[in-house]
């Protein structure tokens, strides 16, 4: 510190803070005169309200206010009692921090005054009074710069950015933040500097580039942690950025931590009240109302003690929208149990009023407490009120960021299915869907595409409700695929050369390579490797969700029916479709689509997962009983198809289930046990997978995992069928004349070998462990040599292998994610481009496999495609599908 000029201390606080507590302590060790004593224990409290004890704070800075008026500065005095009074709100004593905050104002001039309308302004943006602060800011902003106050005046500028965007003035906002970046850039302020950085990020959330904000908040958390503090409200814009992406769980995760250190720190009650809300909003995206309800109501209450009406107000909306999904649902509480109708009454008056105080407070989320108004309306049977409101609420269907106007959309979409106007309904719902397309393609990450469907789930579901009542099987087929699947419908976007991204992937492998051993030997370190290996995973994910889409031109929806239809041929195609809790199907063929109804969803669910666990148990069995299979497939046919099942005709056949219910083990059907057949994620997916082309030159790769038993002579005897050679050689090739055979076995078999040898393969069969993980689909692995081997490996290939087989346990299980979209390893693939894969979506009975799987291509070795080489070689096991084209 500068012994000429004791305020740089004050300076040093965000800038180096270590070094600002070390030379604050210095100071009052020295025992200097009160002035530089002031100084030290205001730098004290400014480090223990930011980063630490506010009780502290308090303490460190009411001794520095006595100091302050000792030394006889009124500006100093003033200047003390202005931090005082932020700390004094953060803490929740509101009327105690505004009225340190106006004194201050009141003894205080120049430059000092101008910082203290700075901070009492902050206050203001903090209680949600953004007309007071623009007032102090309209004084203090120009005061700085004039004064050449760079810090500062930066600071006031980033302030203003904020107040604008709580009332919606996004343009202005980013103006604001980008000169306080230019600023700050020519300071040594750290601190200020990373702030800038996180505030850029909220503005690239604000404008809709998801992207680009996550990698502006990573990099701001980055330059935090150097500095070693953390930043409260940075966790609250990361939250948000997640919960536009759809990472509604990421986001809960993300907040309840914040709480957590926030209570071991004994830090701000305003920050807590911040992230109850934040935390709120994830739980009510997560389909999670009773925990929005609890987090709302904390939230509440605390906003309401600190006298902050503007947050209260936003708080009470969540709690109403919670409200709303738990009596949708039939758990809402007692009393409503007790009496729907009063529940609903209540409900409805609760959301009007919280319309009318939020457009008071001029806030752009009024929308979304007339768009519930309506809905409530709507049940009650009131269309006149319901109009009103969603008339409001659909006015910001042409102005805001894409999520908002999609909400415009859906209150104009139910404006017209109330009114009776099937045209306008179809309308708003295409333009709503439209916009979350044109805002999911701005993503490269596949997760963060499937995700961001979800959205246009309910406009989806309103359109294919009007075409089950109309009788129009065929538009109904159009509509359900245009929002099914949609990521495998279109070609991947190219993913950038990323070193970092590569070097991550091979970091985790080893970690995980090590962590099995450990686990093998019960070493102690099994733990501190698993803690790494979650590390490491985030990592991955982090910078995936980073990566930045294409603009890929998706066929229209009428085209792609009438080309389904033609493409068909004598086949059919059986798509099913759940409407209101209930499963339809859908059957294409002869150049038209016929609609049947199966039965209740959730009956089919159950099904699948009693089918499922008998299935567990049978794969231990060399010889399961076949009656008992028989029964369980018969079962779990008439839950899918109802009668349909006896009008599928005897050509090929191609079913398109749902996502949740995807791990249906199809092959169990008795109708479609003996005959080949496809699963597709979409028929959209299928003309995709069906298009691609067979690589008119490449090798036959066969690759053996370590661990797997029968897996080498699966492999032996596989490679016999291709070569003519009775032993494989030791280079692992094997001549043929369909082509070279590669062997990756013995050691052979890591992951950069496997990714360069299947890529552009025309074959590639991997006999490998697989592990299905529901929590994070895309890393499900395959196990190699030298560890796993992830979706995000496999998002890495330039041309996936046109042919695949995944021979191991559980290796087709797809998770369900957005609205209908599908995550997994065999996701990975058919995105990039593979036309069919052959997988299981059950355990697997290793002996048993093995000649299934030399039967499977022995058919293809003879040119047989694959679901008909599956269908002959299968005999009476029911464990593997083929996936995609076939």
């Amino acid at each position: 510190m500068s012994r000429e000029d004791p305020h740089d201390l004050l300076a040093m606080v965000f800038a180096r803070p270590r070094e600002a507590l070390a030379a604050a302590k210095e100071v009052l060790a020295e025992g200097r005169g009160p002035y530089e004593s002031s100084i030290a224990r205001q730098a004290l409290g400014i480090l223990h309200r930011e980063f630490g004890d506010l009780e502290a704070a308090i303490r460190e800075l009411r001794h520095a206010v006595r100091l302050a008026r000792r030394s006889g500065s009124a500006d100093r005095e003033a200047d003390v009692l202005a931090t005082l009074g932020i700390a004094l709100l953060h803490a929740g004593r509101t009327r105690a921090g505004l009225s340190a905050l106006d004194s201050a104002a009141a003894r205080s001039g120049g430059a000092t005054r101008a910082r203290v309308l700075f901070r009492r302004a902050g206050a203001r943006w903090i209680l949600g009074r953004h007309a007071e602060a623009l007032e102090d800011l309209r004084d203090a902003v120009p005061a700085l710069l004039a004064a050449r106050d760079t810090v500062w005046a930066a600071r006031a500028l980033t302030l203003r950015g904020h107040v604008q965007l709580a009332l919606g003035a996004v343009a202005p906002a980013e103006a604001d933040f980008r000169t306080a970046h230019d600023m700050l850039a020519t300071t040594r302020q750290e601190h200020d500097s990373a702030v800038a950085v996180q505030n850029r990020g909220v503005a690239a959330f604000r404008t809709g580039d998801l992207p680009a904000a996550l990698d502006l908040l990573e990099e701001a958390e980055r330059r935090f942690s150097a500095l070693g503090t953390p930043m409260f409200d940075l966790i609250a814009d990361r939250c948000a950025v997640l919960l536009a992406a759809g990472l509604a769980r990421d986001a809960l995760e993300q907040a309840d931590g914040g709480l957590r250190l926030l209570a071991r720190l004994r830090g701000q009650a305003t920050r807590r009240a911040e992230l109850l809300l934040i935390a709120a909003r994830a739980a009510l995206q997560s389909a999670d109302p009773v925990t929005a309800m609890e987090r709302a109501g904390e939230a509440r209450r605390l906003f309401a003690r600190q006298h902050r009406t503007w947050w209260s107000e936003h708080a009470r909306l969540i709690l109403l929208q919670a409200e709303h999904a738990a009596q949708a649902e039939g758990t809402a509480s007692t009393d409503a149990q007790a009496g729907d109708s009063a529940a609903w009454r209540r409900l409805l008056g609760e959301a009007r009023r919280v319309a009318g105080r939020l457009a008071g407070l001029g806030s752009p989320e009024v929308w979304q407490a007339q768009l519930l108004a309506g809905r409530v309306a709507l049940v009650l049977g009131k269309p006149g009120v319901a109009e009103r409101h969603l008339a409001r609420a659909a006015d910001v269907r042409h102005k805001g960021p894409a999520t908002t106007r999609v909400g415009g959309w859906l209150a104009e979409a139910l404006r017209a299915e109330a009114a009776g106007e099937p045209r306008r309904l179809l309308h708003a719902c295409r333009a709503g869907l439209a916009l979350i397309e044109e805002h999911r393609l701005t993503f490269g990450s596949s997760e963060l595409r499937a995700l961001a469907t979800a959205q246009g789930a309910e406009l989806v579901t309103l359109a294919q409700r009007h075409l089950l009542r109309a009788g129009r099987p065929r538009r109904l087929l159009a509509w359900t695929e245009r929002w099914r699947a949609t990521e495998l419908a279109v070609p991947a976007v190219s993913p950038p050369e990323d070193d970092r991204l590569l070097a991550q992937l091979a970091a985790l492998r080893q970690a995980e390579h090590l962590l099995a051993q450990a686990r093998q030997d019960g070493a102690a370190s099994a733990a501190a490797l698993e803690r790494d290996r979650s590390r490491l995973e985030s990592r991955v994910r982090a910078t995936t969700l980073r990566t930045r889409g294409g603009r890929e031109r998706r066929e229209r929806d009428d085209d792609r029916t009438e080309r389904l239809l033609a493409d068909l041929g004598e086949g059919r195609l059986v798509e099913l479709v759940v409407i209101d809790g209930f499963l339809h199907v859908l059957v294409c063929g002869d150049g038209t689509v016929r609609r049947h109804i199966a039965g209740p969803m959730d009956r089919a669910v159950a099904e699948v997962e009693f089918a499922r666990s008998r299935l567990r148990r049978l794969a231990y069995e060399r010889h399961p009983d076949q009656r008992e299979l028989h029964d369980l497939g018969a079962r779990l046919q008439q839950a899918l198809l109802g009668p349909t099942a006896d009008r599928l005709g005897d050509g090929p056949l191609v079913v398109v289930p749902p996502s949740t219910l995807h791990t249906t083990p199809w092959a169990l059907l008795p109708s479609l046990r003996r005959r080949p057949f496809t699963v597709a994620p979409s028929a959209g997916a299928w003309l995709r997978a069906r298009a691609a082309r067979r690589p008119d030159a490449g090798r036959i790769v066969l690759v053996r995992g370590p661990g797997v038993p029968h897996a080498d002579g699966e492999i032996r005897q596989i490679a016999r069928l291709y070569g003519e050679a009775a032993e494989i050689r030791a280079d692992g090739e094997v001549a043929s004349p369909y082509g070279e055979v590669t062997v990756l076995a013995g050691g052979r078999a890591t992951a950069p070998d496997v990714l360069a040898a299947i890529d552009g393969s025309p074959l590639a069969h991997l006999a490998a462990h697989g592990t299905f993980r529901a929590d994070s689909p895309l890393f499900s692995s395959l196990h190699l040599d030298d560890g796993p081997l992830t979706g995000y490996d496999l998002e890495r290939l330039r041309r996936a292998p046109h042919h695949l087989v995944l021979s191991s346990c559980d290796s087709g299980q797809m998770a369900p994610v957005g609205a209908d979209e599908l995550l997994g390893l065999a996701t990975a693939l058919l995105r990039l481009g593979t036309a069919a894969i052959v997988a299981s979506v059950v355990p697997v009975n290793d002996e048993t496999a093995v000649p299934v799987m030399v039967g499977l291509h022995d058919g293809l070795r003879r040119g047989l495609g694959l679901a008909e080489a599956l269908c002959r070689a299968r005999g009476d096991d029911v464990s593997f599908i083929a996936i995609g084209a076939g």
